[in-house]
């Protein structure tokens, strides 16, 4: 029911409650009590007072009372609440992390938030918290090779010292194949981007062949001789060093980082080096292929043209990639390596060694 409350102002509380309401700065909650408070002092009614603050009748009791227990700083203050739960006991969050680091009960791969919270009788939210807290993610895993080539650290200085200090009157290649690129056509049309929309396409396509690219990237200047051939051999890639061969200016020497694959090292491509003196090949470490800086390029192909590329054919497909090396080719940009080899052996030393 209506209630009329009084409540009588001091000179002091008058001026700061008129000075909160002044205040652009002040959270709108303490200008909404201090109004209340105000409005009550001139003996409007309960109703009258809730009308002209916006607030409900309870509101205004509530902060009439508050002003008249614990004056102005009752309206700065909120009330504390106790918690609704306890926290979590140590022990138990000690527990979740240990499980967490340990193999999973049953033939499972990983933990799972739920497969956690029915472990140790948490809810699901409370095993999320923690592994927030202390940066678990058990759902994520991280691949990783370590290369066991003896000449590990000589090759990476070799190579890193071609990219950073490269010989004068030399041309610096990076070369490798990029095989099996698929022709994939989708079997029936998608639909555009659209606002609010992502572009649709089918999840199944047709198969319509496959070639490989041969390229050698230019560090200097960062441009890229690609030849498409049906297959990569070394009959393939001794076709492909000729092409290579005829485009470098004569008069330069040729340094060509390349891989490990045995095409390369073939005793015909050996012959073919052996006829062309100012060719030096330069292999990087086994299973460090990131070191073959054409890998960029291939990166960079496959995100922006092939992967969701539809190719109807081979000639579609081989015309696309000449059409992108050849965009590539109007705006080169240099290759720039910036990783010292001192860098490159300190992280690699941090990878662990599995036992035996």
């Amino acid at each position: 029911m209506a209630q009329s409350v009084c409540v009588i102002l001091g000179a002091d509380d008058r001026a700061r409650l008129t000075a909160i309401i002044g205040d652009r700065s002040r959270p709108l909650k303490h200008v909404q009590r201090t109004r209340i408070v105000l409005l009550s002092a001139q003996r409007l009614a309960v109703l009258e007072v809730a009308r002209r603050a916006g607030v409900s009748r309870p509101a205004v009791w509530r902060w009439q009372q508050r002003y008249s227990e614990q004056g102005v700083d009752g309206l700065l203050r909120d009330k504390t609440r106790p918690p609704g739960k306890p926290p979590l006991p140590p022990a138990t969050i000690a527990k979740v992390l240990a499980l967490t680091c340990s193999p999973p009960p049953g033939e499972a791969t990983h933990w799972t938030g739920r497969a956690m919270a029915k472990a140790v009788g948490i809810s699901l939210r409370a095993v999320q918290r923690i592994w927030k807290a202390h940066r678990l993610q058990p759902h994520r895993i991280r691949t990783f090779k370590r290369s066991n080539d003896p000449a590990f650290a000589e090759k990476v200085e070799d190579i890193v010292g071609l990219y950073m200090s490269p010989p004068a009157h030399a041309v610096v290649l990076s070369i490798d194949e990029k095989s099996q690129i698929q022709a994939l056509d989708r079997t029936q049309p998608g639909l555009p981007l659209k606002p609010g929309k992502a572009g649709t396409w089918t999840h199944d396509y047709k198969r319509n062949g496959t070639t490989t690219l041969f390229a050698a990237l230019n560090v200097l200047d960062g441009t890229v001789i690609g030849r498409n051939m049906q297959r990569h051999r070394h009959q393939e890639f001794i076709r492909f060093l000729n092409a290579v061969e005829a485009a470098v200016p004569a008069g330069k020497l040729v340094h060509a980082i390349a891989d490990n694959y045995a095409a390369h090292k073939h005793p015909k491509v050996r012959a073919w080096l052996s006829r062309h003196p100012r060719w030096t090949f330069h292999f990087t470490p086994t299973s460090a292929s990131w070191l073959n800086a054409v890998e960029t390029f291939f990166s960079a192909l496959t995100r922006r043209r092939l992967k969701r590329g539809i190719f109807c054919s081979i000639v579609d497909l081989q015309a696309a990639i000449n059409r992108y090396i050849a965009e590539h080719n109007d705006d080169p940009k240099p290759f720039i390596w910036t990783k010292t080899t001192n860098a490159i052996l300190a992280k690699t030393a941090r990878i662990p060694v599995p036992s035996e």
